[in-house]
């Protein structure tokens, strides 16, 4: 299959997913700060009672960031977050779950509780999706990594990153056969 391209020219792009819920995270970025949060969401949701179901949102990833708002008129307050470009430090396509895409957004709205990374996951139609909404993200962290460079501005502080090997190769390189260390790509 081929490689699904997303420019900065197709942003903005929505994708209707269910929404896994979140996950504290335990660093910025990385699969393995991913995995246990994906896992946890992954059983919670195979465990829901009978009647209930993931909600169903509109992804949708622009230049400034991603955001998502729950499709159900049912609920009274529906979901409904935007999380800028500045704000996400990861994002990637799982390597188990492939039709799962995840990201992790630093914040300090919850430093009193201990929460900096917060890990949300998002389950897609298929794997080309997930991998479709992944490379629309580093299409955003291109082109916000382009506007820092043309105002000269120096990211010292913070750090993003988008995964863009395929699960193949991310199960690859996590059983040996891979590179010694996770990189930026």
């Amino acid at each position: 299959m081929e490689e699904p391209v997303v420019t900065v020219n197709d942003l903005p792009i929505s994708f209707v997913v269910k929404y896994l819920g979140w996950e504290p995270a335990r660093g910025l970025w990385g699969m393995k700060n991913t995995r246990k949060p994906v896992d946890t969401l992954v059983n919670k949701a195979k465990n829901l009672p009978e009647n209930n179901i993931l909600p169903r949102v509109v992804v949708e990833v622009t230049k400034e960031g991603l955001s998502y708002k729950e499709i159900s008129k049912k609920s009274s307050s529906p979901l409904s977050h935007f999380y800028g470009v500045n704000e996400i430090s990861y994002g990637v396509q799982d390597v188990i779950y492939t039709r799962v895409f995840s990201m992790i957004v630093v914040t300090d709205k919850k430093l009193e509780e201990g929460l900096t990374f917060i890990c949300h996951s998002f389950v897609c139609e298929n794997k080309h999706q997930a991998r479709q909404l992944t490379y629309a993200l580093a299409a955003a962290f291109a082109d916000y990594a382009q506007k820092m460079k043309d105002s000269k501005k120096i990211i010292k502080q913070k750090k993003f990153a988008i995964d863009l090997r395929t699960p193949e190769q991310q199960a690859a390189e996590a059983s040996g056969e891979g590179q010694d260390e996770e990189t930026d790509a």
